[in-house]
């Protein structure tokens, strides 16, 4: 087992025994396993799978960093959340707004933000997606 810790900097937001994590990395995907080599990692924005006994439990973080002795992850992230945290309707709604606003305005601020807006809500969909899919499997 491996003993996992999701914090971002305004709370732990995850923390609990899990057999396997799969996460995404600015190199891509990699799972981290019992007894893993140490690693540091500098995470992207995506989703983060966590395998536990006989279910799988999904994390939607920012960019980050994890690291690893093998037998404790320590994931610091700008922001993460459960799956039980995201509204399908209100996601497809932020994307719909970042679309709108990138089709209308040249302010680079207001088009900075839209873009990670719609970071957010395809990852958010992503999600949701895998869960989908977990369901009918």
């Amino acid at each position: 087992m491996l003993h996992l810790k999701v914090i971002t900097p305004k709370k732990l937001v995850y923390e609990e025994d899990v057999n396997a994590v799969i996460v995404p990395t600015v190199a891509g995907e990699i799972t981290i396993l019992p007894k893993h080599a140490a690693i540091l990692s500098l995470l992207k924005e995506g989703v983060i799978t966590i395998k536990k006994e006989k279910e799988m439990e999904y994390l939607s973080v920012g960019g980050g960093y994890l690291e690893t002795d093998g037998k404790t992850i320590h994931i610091l992230v700008s922001r993460a959340y459960g799956q039980d945290d995201i509204n399908e309707d209100r996601t497809k709604e932020a994307m719909e707004r970042a679309e709108k606003i990138l089709s209308d305005t040249k302010d680079k601020q207001e088009r900075d933000e839209a873009l990670r807006s719609m970071k957010r809500s395809v990852v958010d969909m992503k999600l949701l997606s895998k869960i989908r899919r977990r369901k009918s499997s």
